[in-house]
Order: C-alpha cells, then structure tokens, then sequence
C-alpha cells in the first residue's frame, strides 16, 4: 500500500527542465492502495482548506474523485473501517482513498488545516456521503 510521505525540509531541487520544485507525492496509487481513476467529462480540479476543531470530526463519505491531501498544520487522525485508523502530522501528503468508506477526525488540541485538491470532471461528486 502507498504511504503518506512527509515533505522535505531541504532547499527545492532543480530538475533536468530548470524549473525549481521540490517534489511532495509522487503515485498512482491511494493511501491504501487503490488504483487512482478519473471521472470522464470535461476536467475540473477544486482546492479547498478544510480545518477541523480539536475533536470535531467530517461525515462518513467517500471521494468519487481523487483527492490530494497536504496536512498544512494539525494532526488530523482517518478511520478507515477494516482497513485501520492512520494518523497525518503537519507536513504528510497522501492521496486519500476512494472506494473505502472512512471519516477524519482531530485527536490533537489545536486545529487541523489540510489542502484538498479534488481532481475530477465537472458534474463529478468530490465528496459522496454515505449513511
């Protein structure tokens, strides 16, 4: 399975191309190993910084879309059902899942604030809550 990856505290890399970056997540896979897979229609891609409060906690749901996931402060904690509960700290990128059913919740004292980047196609649900 993929695994969050922490970004570098180094000075950013330059590549072949000239263009300075520092590479955050690089996959094709979800955090837990799924095959990433994009909606058909016209393309859209939404980013949103979603904050939880200390204990708040989102709905059950699931992502018809991929979503990138850039933990910017926080500890923010997913329950993944069977799968497991994973916990990210300020610096963790992941691609989220897509088909498992899971919620996330802040176990720390100060807020969580995380950078979504929902990457799908018009029309597309980002977010899918289930009951």
């Amino acid at each position: 399975p993929a695994f969050a990856q922490r970004a570098p505290d180094a000075a950013p890399a330059t590549n072949a191309a000239g263009y300075p970056a520092v590479q955050l997540l690089s996959t094709g896979t979800s955090i837990l190993g799924e095959k990433l897979r994009y909606p058909s229609g016209d393309p859209h891609v939404t980013a949103s910084i979603i904050t939880l409060a200390p204990g708040q906690r989102t709905i059950p749901h699931k992502h018809g879309v991929p979503l990138f996931a850039y933990i910017l402060s926080g500890e923010l904690s997913v329950d993944y059902g069977d799968k497991g509960v994973r916990t990210y700290k300020a610096g963790d990128t992941f691609m989220e899942a897509m088909d498992q059913v899971h919620h996330g919740f802040n176990p720390g004292k100060e807020p969580v604030r995380l950078l979504a980047v929902y990457m799908g196609a018009a029309g597309a649900a980002d977010v899918e809550p289930v009951k």
